[in-house]
């Protein structure tokens, strides 16, 4: 659901369980916003691989290992989408 550019809550929660989905986290996870991607335990290359993956099936986009790099916590890598979506 979008309305001029601004993103809606529906999108996130979407966002955050493909997250989910793409880094495959062997126990279940609760993920927000707000989760800084160093506290998850099974965050690492093919996590970010999966994430890099899911960008560019479910939105379009293509996300880099530098962008990735450059985002502290999961709202950070939906903001670097949604801003690469609308350019």
């Amino acid at each position: 659901m979008r309305m001029e550019g601004i993103v809606t809550r529906p999108d996130i929660a979407k966002f955050l369980g493909e997250f989910v989905e793409a880094v495959d986290f062997q126990e279940a996870v609760s993920i927000a916003e707000d989760t800084e991607l160093a506290s998850l335990e099974e965050w690492d290359s093919l996590a970010a691989l999966g994430v890099i993956v899911m960008c560019d099936t479910e939105y379009g986009v293509s996300i880099t290992g530098n962008d990735l790099k450059a985002c502290v916590c999961v709202g950070d890598i939906f903001e670097k989408v949604m801003a690469k979506k609308a350019a």
